[in-house]
């Protein structure tokens, strides 16, 4: 057997989720469906079920600029990949995934995985960034799939003081949802809130001659990034949400910070619309790590 680790991306608009749901369409069951196609493996196929773990599941609606999942396949029906290419079996796998699948997903990489990989329990962090187009904002109408529109004013430095509170290793009850069996205690190493700079999609553009400077696109918007060990179902649309009623001045800082303190899931507290949100990145130790960080994660988090 090999295990793959294969990088990807998606739009998450016309997903309902990472997850395989039978009689919907899903990114799991997207590739997987792909990956039974190429490798000429029957879906229902027991000794290769051709089954993705992923890092981070998201949720209907919630997009990846960089995914990670891992891959378990046999050596030889790996090599059906192969055909008359002259690369490799992984650059094979990767070609071939890319002319079937949809264009809403994109592969990046497929690459060997090393010992002790596992695209979940190996990773160290996550970075999640939710994008707001908001009173003060241009709002671009090519954003709308992967933008939030609020028409309101938000008040940055509000937000900031919120975001402050979720920093370190804290019970998310009252903005998450446990798997069962698990908790939704997290550690929150970063974030914040800050508005993307005026900028030009080209810095040097007057010097070849033009007389107009076209924005970047994203220029104006209000972000948040927030980066965590791990992050329980629904957690950063729940803290956005309420992040985003502080900065309206629809609820208080304090209201905020009874909700940190007392971790009870009620309706206030509640996940906001998910086409704001892009999973970013997924960080990962040395590879002589990767085994010792997978077990250790496995464990279920109390605090202190």
């Amino acid at each position: 057997m090999t295990r793959l680790r294969i990088d990807l991306a998606y739009d998450g608009g016309g997903f309902f989720g990472w997850a395989r749901q039978p009689e919907l369409r899903t990114v799991q069951g997207t590739i997987e469906d792909a990956l039974h196609k190429v490798l000429r493996v029957p879906v229902n196929d027991t000794d290769e079920p051709l089954r993705l773990t992923v890092a981070g599941r998201t949720d209907t609606g919630v997009h990846a600029s960089h995914q990670v999942a891992h891959l378990d396949v046999s050596d030889d029906v790996l090599a059906r990949c192969m055909g008359h290419m002259n690369v490799s079996v992984c650059e094979a796998l990767a070609r071939r995934l890319k002319a079937v699948l949809p264009a809403d997903i994109v592969i990046h990489q497929v690459s060997a995985a090393p010992d002790g990989f596992d695209a979940r329990f190996s990773a160290l962090e996550r970075t999640y960034v939710y994008r707001v187009a908001d009173r003060s904002s241009e709002v671009d109408p090519r954003l709308r799939g992967c933008v939030l529109r609020v028409d309101e004013s938000l008040d940055i430095d509000v937000m900031n003081q919120a975001a402050a509170m979720t920093i370190g290793l804290h019970d998310f009850g009252s903005f998450a949802t446990p798997n069962p069996g698990g908790t939704t205690i997290r550690e929150v190493k970063t974030a914040y809130w800050r508005r993307v700079p005026a900028t030009p999609l080209v810095p040097d553009g007057l010097a070849m001659g033009e007389t107009y400077r076209t924005p970047s696109l994203e220029s104006g918007l209000l972000v948040f990034t927030i980066v965590a060990d791990a992050f329980a179902r629904n957690m950063v649309r729940s803290l956005v949400g309420s992040c985003v009623k502080v900065g309206s001045g629809r609820k208080s800082l304090d209201w905020f910070a009874g909700k940190m303190a007392d971790p009870v899931r009620e309706g206030s507290s509640g996940p906001i619309a998910p086409q704001g949100l892009t999973l970013e990145h997924i960080a990962y130790p040395a590879d002589d790590q990767l085994a010792t960080r997978a077990e250790a994660i496995r464990a279920v988090r109390t605090l202190p």
